[in-house]
């Protein structure tokens, strides 16, 4: 359970490192999202397109060979073979090539299609990337002690649209956001971005790890990738920490959902 503080100078820098953190986060996100189909799709065909300029190359320099040859002097038959020998070799890294892709694929897709069956599952991720899915959006965090937080969430451009300043509880903790930003307005079902930050007895602040919570809507593959779709969020399959079944946790979070209405008031 977390609980609202006062704005005070500490807290107040405390913010500051939030906010920047939830911004750091909007834009990795934000280019992660644009550059994942890219890189992930050109390695393989670079290296297909690589393989078949050598080869269509490999060609055009033994027919020029065969039809510049000094007639007095013809290419042995040996060296002509074994020419032929390394044509149909290349020929082949082609096709084999070709085929591997083809197989990759269809892998990929029975791997998709099994992974359907999560949909309506609740997905737990260590991510910076925060569904908000009917209005709500759940974050898990462990302190070792009572300290001070400060929370911040951006839009998709990095513009921040809600922060809270808060106090931890020893041990397990949970943070809901009921989709309002700072001035009450409600915001529409996203994908937002989410930084948390703590600050020692010296002032100093740093990161605090958590979690995002929320429901599976669909499964996604984006070149090699596996992406859990969480309403309009992506999160890598390899960042998701555990599936279970949807069940309804409002009666658990409701007293982290009023701090945080009354850190905004």
């Amino acid at each position: 359970m977390v609980t609202a503080t006062s704005t005070t100078a500490s807290t107040a820098s405390l913010l500051t490192a939030a906010v920047t953190s939830a911004q750091n986060a909007a834009s990795t996100n934000s280019a992660a999202t644009s550059s994942a189909s890219t890189d992930s799709s050109s390695a393989g065909t670079s290296a297909l397109s690589s393989l078949t300029s050598n080869f269509n190359t490999f060609l055009t320099l033994l027919t020029t060979q065969l039809k510049n040859q000094d007639p007095s002097s013809p290419m042995s038959s040996d060296t002509f073979t074994s020419e032929l020998a390394q044509f149909a070799g290349v020929q082949q890294q082609v096709d084999t090539n070709t085929n591997l892709t083809t197989l990759i694929s269809l892998t990929q897709d029975g791997q998709q299609s099994s992974d359907m069956s999560l949909v309506g599952k609740t997905a737990t991720a260590t991510t910076s990337v925060l569904p908000l899915q009917n209005g709500q959006a759940n974050v898990s965090f462990t302190t070792g002690s009572a300290e001070p937080l400060a929370i911040a969430v951006t839009n998709s451009s990095g513009t921040v649209v809600k922060t809270a300043e808060l106090t931890s509880s020893v041990g397990a903790n949970t943070w809901t956001w009921d989709g309002k930003d700072d001035s009450g307005s409600q915001l529409a079902d996203g994908s937002y971005n989410i930084g948390i930050e703590t600050m020692d007895s010296s002032g100093d602040t740093s990161a605090v790890p958590f979690q995002v919570t929320g429901s599976v809507t669909g499964v996604d593959r984006n070149g090699s990738s596996i992406y859990v779709q969480m309403g309009a969020s992506s999160v890598d399959m390899s960042d998701v920490t555990s599936f279970s079944d949807n069940t309804s946790s409002s009666s658990s979070s409701s007293s982290s959902s009023s701090s945080s209405s009354a850190s905004s008031s």
